[in-house]
């Protein structure tokens, strides 16, 4: 069985970066990622890559981080309670894109890869990582389309992985407190390492490599759709919805914020503009309302 290589799977996600940037930049045909690289000072670094008021993405971040450290902070060995005295590395590659146009989804991917080292122990390492789509004004075939690729990416891997992270997704995205889920959903998965490290790293590529092939026919489709100002305030005021969910339940962002990582690096996932409205409600009949009704919660996109 071939041992957990992290220099292998940082050149990857520094490669994977650069790969969905040059994509991004033909996809809006305006605007180039400026970039900005950065050390902790407690070990490690990265590179931020951040678009911004583009001719179709107002915003986009792509973010590769690799961060090292001596120790795990308390609230991670309390549910892991093995990676005590352990050093460690979490790298990976976290990006959203917030377009102008409403009638284009809001996206988020990830992927990424973590190793515990101590001396006469074998290492702990899982990958984890996916996507998630966030229609403001969703078309059912964006859906359908979206999680096909998503199953097919999986295939390879067996039968039950699609459905497994689809679910997974399903559930981690989702806001108690307003009982709805983010979007409509894609992969996630975390805690990966059965399998062997080469087949784990195979589905975490493949993942990886999906996210743009995915989203691209998408952008191309909706982004010269006539909008106006309701369309935009609406979509302003569901961009509220990234903020709560990032904050409150997020795992990287709350890892990267008790290991005391890159603060502009770990909240590139906000929107530049949102809004929050006292008891909205939409008016039945609407499309906004098609949103709450129809596509706010789990289903199985493939058999609608």
């Amino acid at each position: 069985m071939t041992a957990p290589d992290s220099q292998m799977v940082k050149q990857y996600l520094q490669q994977l970066q650069q790969h969905i940037c040059k994509a991004l930049e033909q996809l809006d045909g305006s605007a180039t990622f400026m970039e900005d690289a950065w050390e902790r000072p407690l070990g490690g670094g990265g590179k931020s890559k951040v678009l911004v008021d583009g001719a179709v993405f107002e915003q986009a971040g792509v973010n590769f981080s690799h961060v090292t450290g001596d120790a795990m902070p308390g609230s991670a060995t309390a549910h892991r309670p093995e990676l005590a005295g352990r050093s460690f590395e979490a790298m990976g590659v976290s990006l959203v894109i917030h377009p102008h146009n409403p009638y284009v989804p809001t996206t988020h991917a990830n992927v990424r890869f973590f190793i515990a080292r101590k001396p006469d122990a074998d290492p702990v390492w899982w990958f984890g990582g996916g996507f998630d789509l966030t229609p403001y004004y969703p078309y059912l075939e964006d859906v359908q389309q979206w999680h096909r690729q998503a199953q097919s990416l999986c295939q390879p891997f067996g039968e039950e992985v699609y459905p497994k992270y689809k679910k997974w997704c399903d559930e981690y995205f989702y806001l108690p407190h307003r009982q709805e889920t983010r979007g409509v959903g894609g992969l996630f998965f975390d805690d990966l390492n059965e399998g062997g490290f080469e087949q784990c790293f195979a589905f975490m590529q493949a993942v990886g490599n999906g996210f743009i092939e995915q989203y691209r026919p998408i952008v191309e489709k909706r982004k010269d759709t006539p909008y106006g100002e309701r369309e935009r305030q609406f979509q302003l005021y569901r961009r509220g919805r990234y903020v709560e969910f990032n904050l409150v339940y997020d795992r990287g962002t709350l890892f990267g914020l008790q290991t005391g990582g890159r603060t502009e690096s770990i909240l590139m996932s906000m929107p530049p503009l949102v809004r929050w409205q006292y008891s909205y409600q939409p008016v039945a009949g609407t499309p906004e309302a098609d949103l709450y009704q129809n596509y706010l919660k789990p289903r199985d996109w493939l058999a609608v």
